[in-house]
């Protein structure tokens, strides 16, 4: 169990203990205005380079380098541009030599201020400038929040695949202000329901049926999205302590992300066809329909989680992907470069019914061929 204290006013803070490496997540609406003193006295009197993108930077760059100011810590702002394009070689290098031209030292901190893109960029970029820095997350969105700020996953695409180029490198602190998701499109919102919704659907039924009863509640400024966040973030935290580098049973937070990251190198991870949470989406019913296809799940379930992810906007189907997505070989091709592959053979995370996935390791590749094809054709 990670350890969780509520405070008065509703908000969270849930404890993930890693040892050295532990640290703290603050959850609830406000908490990033309260955050500066306990940024600083991670660094008394150091420094803190605050890596953002163009969007969010011009948001609320200057808000928290003003507070960190405040606080006593000398502040410089990186700024990328917006978008998954960022997550790239060029985009590393240049964040790299701005820490260092920052006189960024190992005693300062970094600070990802933004949603996942920037998160896994300056958390990469942390773990290798003097040989590792510490580095401050404070997500943005909706997925950060729930999924890639937590776990110390880092990294950046290849032309390969998504996430191929990184390391673990846990934060010292996570700052999960979900006011700032006010500022979110509907789109981003929904895309990160998405991670959400996985959580229930990886071994907690009752989250997944709360979240179908809930899920207007969710999207909207109130304690249901504080809810969401904080289960999120606690199934997240339990998974990491077990297992922390992926070894084990943190393979089952991939659920759909199989699929989710062949179709975003099918789209040449363009945002404007598909965004991060919406490849998970389909991903997530693919997941499910080709574990009922099998036998696995039954196909009620497969239907359920379809209808709930449909219902919200999201897309379920290889059809609802705007454009050329190549075809079911092109597709298996991608997914022969996953990280979880083991010796060539192929890894999926399948399901039993709602809350029972696991993993499926040497799934035979002409399964999933067939499995494709009628999908493309559907």
């Amino acid at each position: 169990m990670t350890p969780v204290t509520h405070a008065a006013d509703g908000r969270e803070t849930v404890h993930v203990p890693l040892g050295d490496r532990a640290y703290d997540i603050l959850i609830g609406r406000g908490v990033l205005t309260e955050a500066a003193p306990r940024i600083a006295a991670l660094a008394p009197g150091g420094a803190a380079a605050i890596v953002t993108d163009e969007s969010v930077g011009a948001l609320y760059g200057q808000r928290l380098s003003e507070a960190l100011a405040t606080a006593g810590l000398r502040t410089t702002i990186i700024t990328v541009p917006a978008g998954e394009g960022s997550k790239s070689y060029p985009r590393l290098v240049e964040v790299c030599e701005a820490l260092l031209a920052a006189r960024i030292e190992r005693g300062d901190l970094v600070i990802a201020l933004g949603g996942g893109v920037i998160g896994d960029l300056a958390g990469f970029a942390a773990s290798i400038v003097r040989r590792g820095l510490r580095f401050v997350q404070v997500p943005t969105s909706l997925l950060a929040q729930v999924d890639s700020s937590v776990g110390g996953k880092t990294g950046i695409n290849s032309k390969h695949g998504k996430n191929l180029i990184g390391a673990f490198h846990q934060p010292s602190l996570v700052i999960a202000d979900t006011g700032l998701l006010d500022s979110l499109s509907p789109r981003e919102f929904r895309a990160g329901y998405a991670e959400v919704v996985k959580y229930g659907l990886i071994d907690d039924p009752g989250f997944f049926a709360w979240c179908e009863s809930n899920a207007e509640a969710i999207f909207g400024p109130g304690p249901a999205r504080d809810h969401a966040v904080a289960t999120s973030c606690r199934a997240k935290a339990a998974v990491v302590v077990r297992d922390e580098r992926e070894d084990g049973d943190r393979a089952l937070l991939n659920l759909g992300h199989t699929f989710a990251h062949a179709l975003e190198r099918a789209t040449g991870y363009d945002g404007s066809r598909l965004v991060h949470g919406e490849a998970v989406a389909i991903g997530l019913a693919l997941a499910f329909r080709f574990s009922a296809e099998r036998g696995l799940c039954p196909p009620d379930d497969a239907a359920r989680v379809a209808v709930h992810l449909a219902g919200l906007g999201l897309p379920t189907r290889l059809q609802d992907v705007p454009g050329d997505i190549g075809t079911a070989d092109s597709l298996l091709e991608a997914m022969a470069q996953d990280k979880k592959v083991k010796r060539g053979a192929l890894t999926f995370i399948l399901a039993r019914g709602i809350g029972q996935s696991f993993i499926a390791r040497g799934v035979e590749a002409d399964s999933v061929r067939a499995f494709l094809v009628t999908e493309l054709t559907v």
